[in-house]
C-alpha cells in the first residue's frame, strides 16, 4: 500500500542511514519533498543521492538535534525553499553500551539529551513551521525498550532505556497542545530492525536469532522499510483520525 505525501514537505532526522534513510525513501517514493538531516552531513547527501537516484525531491542538512540554533536554521531554509513544513519525524538516536554500576553522567547526558531532549527541541523549532502551514503531522521514534527491558544478560542500558521511555509521554503530551494547530503527533516503537544501529552479526547469528525467537511472532528480524511503512501511514490522511498513541512494529515481541 502507497500513501500520498505529494505537495508536502517532510523533515526528518536522523536520516542519514538506516530508518531515517527508509523513511526519507519512502515519504520521497510517495510525493514528498524531504529535508533530510543528520549530524554527518556526508552521510545525508548519501540519503539524498539515493532519493533523487529514483526520481525523488530532496536536500540535505547537517543538524545536531541538540543544538537548537541548528535546528532553527534549518528548518527556516526548507520552509523558505518549499514554500512551509508539513510533516516532523523524530528519528535521531543514540545508544552507548553501559550497565547501571558504570553508568557515567556523561554518557547518561548524552543519551538522554539525544533521544529526548532532541525530539522536544526539534519539536518546538519545526511545530511553528507545520502550525503556519495549516497543519500536519509528527512521528517520533520510540522502540519497544520504551515499555519493556530486552537483555539477554544482566546489562539493561538504563539510560536508553530511560530516553525512550519519556517519549510516548512527549508524544501525548505534545498530541494535545498542538491539536489546536491542527498537528498529529504519534510515535512508532519498533522492535529488532536490521540496521547498523546494533551489532547486526550478533542480533542475526544462530544464538541472536534463538533469543528473538522466545519474543517474536513474526520469525524474522525486521526491516528498516518496516517501519518506514508505520510512518507513512501516520503521517498519511488516512491517520487523520489518529493522534497521541504508539504503534509498536515489533514483530509481535510485546505480545508475550
Amino acid at each position: 500500500m502507497s500513501f500520498d505525501h505529494h505537495h508536502k514537505t517532510a523533515f526528518v532526522t536522523g536520516a542519514g542511514a538506516g530508518i531515517g534513510r527508509a523513511i526519507s525513501r519512502r515519504l520521497a517514493g510517495e510525493g514528498a519533498r524531504v529535508a533530510v538531516t543528520d549530524v554527518s552531513l556526508a552521510s545525508a547527501q548519501e540519503t539524498v543521492a539515493v532519493i533523487e537516484e529514483h526520481g525523488g525531491e530532496a536536500f540535505a542538512f547537517e543538524v545536531d538535534v541538540r543544538d537548537r540554533a541548528a535546528i532553527a536554521r534549518a528548518a527556516s531554509t526548507v520552509a523558505d525553499r518549499w514554500g512551509g513544513i508539513h510533516l516532523l519525524v523524530n528519528n535521531a538516536g543514540v545508544v552507548t553500551t553501559h550497565s547501571f554500576k558504570d553508568l557515567t553522567e556523561d554518557a547518561w547526558d548524552f543519551v538522554v539529551d539525544v533521544n529526548l531532549k532532541g525530539q522536544f527541541l526539534v519539536a518546538q523549532e519545526v511545530t511553528r513551521w507545520i502550525a503556519e502551514a495549516g497543519g500536519g503531522a509528527v512521528v517520533n521514534l520510540s522502540t519497544v525498550e520504551a515499555s519493556v527491558v530486552v537483555t539477554s544478560g544482566a546489562t539493561a542500558q538504563p539510560h536508553y532505556n530511560a530516553s525512550k521511555g519519556g517519549v510516548p509521554m512527549l508524544t501525548k503530551a505534545l498530541a494535545v497542545e498542538l491539536a489546536g494547530d491542527s498537528i498529529r503527533v504519534n510515535c512508532v516503537a519498533p522492535g529488532p530492525i536490521a540496521t547498523d544501529f546494533f551489532d547486526l552479526e550478533t542480533v542475526t547469528s544462530e544464538a541472536g536469532m534463538a533469543f528473538m525467537g522466545q519474543r517474536l511472532l513474526v520469525p524474522r528480524v525486521g526491516q528498516p522499510e518496516d517501519i518506514a511503512a508505520a510512518v507513512s501511514f501516520l503521517l498519511s490522511d488516512e491517520a487523520s483520525f489518529i493522534t497521541g498513541i504508539q504503534l509498536p512494529v515489533d514483530g509481535g515481541w510485546q505480545t508475550r
